[in-house]
């Protein structure tokens, strides 16, 4: 398949796309320095984590671990502009919360990123095993296909997983969004 490159586990991207990714996300896939939270944002932060505790606690049985992650994951979704929610569901479909997880095409963690994406839009020293940044880059990934979809979430889903055109993969998230994490 020349003149594609796969972005996960069935992603394909033409190449002339993908080069032009590095420019448009880089930016912010780069460490940033997380602005300080009114107390009305930790606040809504709070219940957030408190909310999805129980339904995450199916997965992970440490507290500690499950407070972690939410908190990672609630902020890496609000720095790219996501629904947190929607972020759980991606997470839960790809990977049912195995930060270990390496599909049969390679894709790696939580938000089962295909490595190429870090020689396209990371530093070589990025460890997509290490879930602060493969959320970082999925939620990263994920918007860049919302704006690039205007806005259609069944349409970036699809781009996400390289199901484009077809809606089992969508409708699997938004359903499990729906039935586990709203």
């Amino acid at each position: 398949m020349a003149g594609y490159l796969a972005a996960s586990a069935f992603l394909l991207i033409p190449v002339t796309q993908a080069e032009s990714l590095p420019t448009s996300l880089r930016p912010t896939l780069a460490d940033t320095h997380q602005r300080q939270q009114t107390p009305q944002q930790q606040w809504l932060m709070r219940q957030w984590r408190k909310r999805m505790d129980t339904p995450l606690s199916t997965f992970i049985n440490d507290p500690a671990k499950r407070r972690e992650l939410l908190t990672q994951i609630y902020q890496e979704a609000r720095l790219a502009g996501l629904p947190p929610e929607v972020v759980l569901a991606l997470i839960h479909v790809e990977s049912a919360f195995s930060v270990d997880a390496v599909s049969s095409a390679g894709a790696v963690g939580l938000m089962q990123i295909m490595p190429f994406w870090v020689e396209e839009l990371g530093l070589p020293m990025d460890d997509l095993s290490q879930p602060t940044r493969n959320l970082r880059y999925g939620c990263t990934i994920l918007a860049h296909y919302l704006a690039v979809e205007q806005g259609d979430f069944t349409r970036a889903l699809a781009r996400y997983n390289g199901s484009l055109g077809e809606t089992w993969y969508p409708e699997r998230v938004l359903h499990t969004w729906r039935d586990h994490w709203r």
